[in-house]
């Protein structure tokens, strides 16, 4: 079965697979690649990884042959010249990744998000343009059907212009919710990962709001975090909210390891209406001169749009234009008002960004 999946190149449409390269296994979504890498819907041409014990559990748990395993990126792209590098390890080691990549022309994609600071979006950025590959960004909610749905709402007026959104994100605690040991480590590391909950799930609500606002950034950005379990997160943020002003419109991202269950939601209320998510699945929609919302179910999203490894090979081998939610335009300034959240959580005072 194994050895079907690796030579096979065609899907049962009859379409090229994507041959993938893994850069780590620390971060808990590589799961998602490996489940669909046993289905066939991928190709995974090596992984790079150093560490003996998790590559160890690795191959057991998916029956993984020695045979792709690589100590390092560089010597995995030389032997597989893969068609992307999925990054699955610290967001500071997202720069290295594509350092490695882009001179020998290889697209990333990295879960978010983009980098910890200003100085690595940037460096990435110019990296993407110096070689011409794409560098993408993967949020679950980007493939959410109510999230999509809102975007269409907007764009087709049907509530008015947006001027206030409010983003739920986060969950207990990636203790709580018992991460693996590794993405603990680094997920709880300010230098690995940027910050707490104010990366982890800010980055969210940064890059749904930049996306409502056409690629705007906002002219302030103020925030305020806390640790409200420093027995159990001593070294960053466990609790963080996020207001983002622009000329018309006002954002509040809340971003916490202390939801008493996971959420990804939000609401946006336009100047005449108002839609709400309800999970991934249902909205709550208010029109104009509705005297009450109505629940309905949002519309799905069509394919390639609906999951990453869909959209991924949709960018790279169709030529579909990067959608602005994945987008590196879109994702260096959610770089830039996440840094901005943190200075002036720090500081205290509000941070206005340049436009």
């Amino acid at each position: 079965m194994l050895m079907i999946m690796l030579c096979s190149i065609q899907n049962t449409l009859g379409q090229k697979i994507l041959r993938v390269g893994v850069a780590g296994l620390t971060h808990d979504h590589v799961h998602n690649i490996m489940h669909q890498f046993k289905h066939g819907d991928v190709i995974i041409a090596g992984i790079a990884e150093s560490d003996p014990q998790l590559i160890a559990r690795y191959k057991r748990s998916y029956q993984l042959p020695d045979s792709l395993f690589y100590p390092d990126l560089n010597t995995l792209v030389d032997r597989t010249h893969p068609d992307a590098v999925l990054a699955y390890n610290a967001i500071s080691e997202h720069l290295g990744v594509v350092e490695a990549c882009a001179p020998k022309h290889i697209h990333v994609m990295v879960e978010k998000p983009l980098a910890t600071t200003v100085k690595d979006a940037t460096r990435i950025a110019a990296l993407a343009a110096q070689y011409h590959i794409q560098v993408l960004v993967n949020y679950e909610t980007t493939w959410y059907d109510t999230n999509q749905q809102i975007f269409e709402m907007v764009s087709q007026d049907a509530i008015g212009a947006p001027r206030k959104m409010i983003v739920h994100d986060g969950h207990e605690g990636p203790k709580e919710i018992n991460v693996g040991p590794e993405f603990l480590g680094w997920l709880t590391d300010p230098k690995l990962t940027g910050g707490g909950a104010l990366f982890d799930f800010g980055c969210y609500g940064a890059d749904l709001m930049t996306y409502l606002m056409d690629g705007a950034r906002p002219l302030t950005v103020t925030a305020v975090t806390q640790r409200i379990k420093p027995d159990i997160y001593p070294r960053v943020d466990d609790e963080a909210t996020i207001i983002l002003t622009y000329p018309k419109a006002q954002a509040i991202l809340q971003a916490s390891w202390n939801w008493p269950y996971s959420r990804k939601d939000m609401e946006v209320y336009g100047r005449t209406g108002s839609v709400i998510t309800i999970a991934n699945n249902d909205i709550s929609v208010r029109l104009p001169h509705e005297r009450v919302a109505s629940t309905r179910a949002a519309a799905p999203i069509a394919a390639p749009n609906n999951d990453s490894l869909t959209y991924l090979r949709s960018v790279l081998l169709d030529g579909a234009k990067p959608d602005a939610l994945s987008s590196l335009e879109t994702n260096v300034i959610v770089s830039e008002i996440l840094d901005a959240a943190s200075r002036s959580a720090s500081s205290g005072q509000t941070i206005r960004l340049p436009n």
